[in-house]
């Protein structure tokens, strides 16, 4: 049995950042190896809600994205990521309810999402996983997503790491089951975890432990995205002793990590990646992305252009449908000599890609994206490290 999307009423888009607009047949896929790039997959997407009854039936809403056979994917809809009801922002090229591939043991990755935000905020990058083979399971961490924004920072942390290991549990049972859609499609104790902001926060904690939580054994590479290590190199500081990870904690993780951020970023400064780089044991990798902002990692460019194109509604009236705090980063990320959206998520795609091919996947080739020398010959707009 495998669950088709369910419908999504949301009744805010001040957080909701995603891609792409209308309902469509499908278009003709690009077919790449390159890592910034839709690789050999066709991609579909499902949802479901997960049920943890070890933690007072605590619900999570999953969205999945997933490899499809090619002969599978000759006709269909793009998937509908909702935005206001019925109103919605397509996939680029993931497509609705698809039979997953039938290839066996392939890697899962768990992204999570931003603190308050939502599961869809960096959809590009969740498809484009997809289209290289991986699994990609996305939460929305109930009490502090942006459908319900409920809990303290304490208690958003400390659901954290154990609502992804919750996600592991969950597919990992779904591909045992022979019932299942995913049965027999996931690689036990290969997992990845990427996350932007707070999510990267949970990336980090997965394998560090964090707020209260162990690190998980099956997580075996983790890409944090602008998360906070020093809580005093943030923008609104917290007092919690939630707010970042101390030298134990970094010099703990085991597994490969990649650190990216942005040399603008006011919310979180690009100076926590430079002490995670240097606290955490080998191999680390690090891109500082010149001139992205914390918002290049999300798509608030292209919930703003909706908003303004596609809907017709003119930024001095965003505040009255409920989407003035979007009008800020949306000037900054997105206007005038901003860093260009487009050029940033190629860039995240590019090296979260390769990061993940070569240590979930084993393939030695990537390792050539992951070099000082490519950046500097092919990636000016980067300033990359490895140890």
């Amino acid at each position: 049995m495998c669950p088709s999307r369910t419908p999504m009423v949301l009744t805010s888009i001040i957080v909701l950042f995603i891609a792409c607009v209308g309902c469509q047949l499908l278009p003709e896929h690009v077919s790449d190896e390159e890592p910034d790039t839709f690789g050999l997959w066709e991609v579909g997407h499902k949802s479901f809600t997960a049920i943890d009854t070890a933690r007072d039936n605590r619900s999570l809403r999953v969205e999945v994205w997933y490899p499809v056979d090619g002969d599978k994917a000759t006709w269909g809809f793009l998937a509908v990521y909702p935005l206001l009801g019925p109103l919605g922002l397509t996939a680029d090229i993931a497509m609705m309810g698809k039979p997953v591939s039938i290839v066996p043991d392939r890697n899962l990755i768990v992204f999570s999402h931003g603190y308050g935000g939502t599961n869809i905020q960096s959809t590009p990058l969740m498809e484009v996983l997809a289209s290289h083979g991986f699994i990609v399971a996305a939460p929305e961490h109930t009490g502090n997503a942006q459908s319900s924004p409920t809990d303290t920072f304490d208690q958003a942390a400390e659901n954290r790491v154990p609502d992804v290991s919750f996600v592991i549990d969950t597919m990992l049972a779904r591909s045992q089951e022979p019932s299942d859609c995913f049965y027999n499609r996931l690689n036990d104790p290969m997992v990845g975890v990427v996350g932007h902001s707070f999510g990267g926060m949970t990336a980090i904690g997965t394998a560090a432990g964090w707020a209260g939580a162990d690190a998980d054994p099956r997580v075996a590479a983790i890409a944090p995205i602008s998360a906070v290590i020093d809580p005093s190199l943030q923008s609104e500081p917290r007092d919690s002793p939630y707010a970042g990870f101390d030298e134990d904690q970094l010099s703990d993780i085991n597994v490969p990590v990649l650190l990216i951020g942005g040399t603008l970023d006011t919310n979180v400064l690009i100076e926590n990646n430079d002490l995670a780089f240097d606290l955490i044991p080998a191999p680390v990798y690090k891109v500082d992305m010149i001139g992205a902002t914390h918002t290049h990692f999300a798509n608030v460019c292209a919930i703003g252009n909706w908003l303004l194109h596609d809907l017709g509604i003119a930024m001095d009236i965003w505040g009255l449908i409920g989407a003035g705090d979007l009008t800020e980063p949306y000037l900054e990320t997105c206007t005038g000599d901003a860093f260009p959206i487009a050029e940033a998520i190629r860039l995240q795609n590019l090296y979260v890609v390769a990061f993940f091919k070569r240590h979930l996947q084993d393939l030695a080739q990537y390792d050539s994206y992951l070099t000082v020398s490519y950046a500097e010959d092919n990636e000016p707009n980067v300033d990359f490290m490895r140890k």
